[in-house]
């Protein structure tokens, strides 16, 4: 998936259907000539409607296509016939989508299953005809419902990247060069900050036909939580992933301040990130000799299980894959 297929932000427009009318209609037979009303229920107005689709991994199909309208209910008919209800339309969405009320920013709903759906928006309810208000004062009514109205919305829909695994790392940590080694994604690689503005995904193989996925998540800056950088453009993706890896260069001055950077910055995105599982690799380990090595395991986080790895090297990859797993099944 490149990043310009990566769409995770959208807005999009919203129009129910409106409910159909109520009939006004008297029954009228050949030897009948005064037949009481039968006019019949108008039907219900289109619903838009999300779906889960579990093969959708962005909003991409989305970006063109931002405008929806359900059609409207029909007519009620004679003998009491209702009108035929307005076609829903049903907005298939990728698992971890959250719908957000554009003038308040309130969180309307997730969609977060396999096939699930959920109303958006509810279309009108169709009028009853005058069958209904028939009484003993007023034998043959001659007026019916109308049909409730419609109504019309604009939503922001934002994307929770779902994947087993989510890369924690300053930009240049390594994270877009471990996912190409690990996976046949194919993300941008270059030697400066932030070349990934876009989450990548990347299937991981395992042993036996398993296998896991991992999202290069674009690199965290100090001041994130705030905005600073790409801010919660990336952080909300981590909110998804099930397992963190967090990832450090082996070039850096100090692991355990870096280290502890990353984890505030999570902590004050959403505290509960940090109950999540995660470990520590040290990247770009080809760069230490064995006396090197052995002075950084002294100055190493205690509270953290810590690898060294190099995916330029590929050593260490195979322990990774294996802590990983370890992880995501227990």
């Amino acid at each position: 998936m490149t990043e310009g297929n990566f769409v995770d932000y959208i807005r999009i427009f919203a129009k129910s259907g409106k409910g159909g009318s109520g009939s006004v209609h008297l029954h009228r037979e050949k030897y009948i000539a005064k037949g009481g009303p039968d006019g019949g229920d108008g039907g219900r107005g289109g619903h838009i409607i999300l779906e889960g689709d579990k093969q959708l991994w962005t909003l991409f199909h989305l970006k063109y296509k931002q405008h929806f309208k359900a059609g409207h209910g029909a007519s009620g008919g004679k003998q009491e016939s209702t009108g035929k209800d307005g076609e829903d339309v049903i907005i298939k969405v990728p698992l971890g989508t959250i719908v957000k009320n554009i003038e308040t920013d309130e969180i309307v709903f997730e969609i977060s299953e396999e096939g699930e759906q959920k109303i958006l928006l509810e279309g009108g309810k169709g009028g009853r005809g005058n069958s209904h208000f028939k009484s003993a004062t007023n034998q043959t009514p001659r007026y019916a419902q109308p049909g409730v109205p419609s109504q019309e919305e604009s939503f922001r829909l934002e994307l929770k990247l779902l994947a087993d695994v989510g890369l924690v790392g300053f930009p240049n940590a390594g994270k877009s060069t471990l996912l190409s080694v690990l996976t046949k994604a194919k993300p941008k690689i270059a030697d400066y900050p932030f070349t990934t503005l876009k989450p990548n995904l990347g299937i991981v193989p395992y042993r036996d036909h398993r296998s896991f996925v991992m999202a290069d998540i674009p690199g965290i800056i100090e001041g994130a939580a705030e905005g600073k950088g790409l801010g919660h453009h990336f952080l909300r993706h981590i909110e998804r992933n099930s397992v963190l890896l967090f990832m450090i260069p082996a070039d850096t001055l100090d692991i355990k301040k870096d280290f502890e950077i990353l984890k505030n910055e999570l902590q004050k995105h959403n505290p509960e990130l940090l109950d999540k599982k995660y470990i520590l690799a040290v990247t770009k380990a080809d760069m230490l000799d064995d006396e090197l090595l052995s002075e950084m395991k002294k100055e190493l986080p205690t509270d953290v299980d810590t690898l060294f790895i190099s995916s330029i090297a590929q050593t260490g990859l195979a322990e990774l894959k294996d802590k990983l797993w370890a992880l995501l099944q227990d």
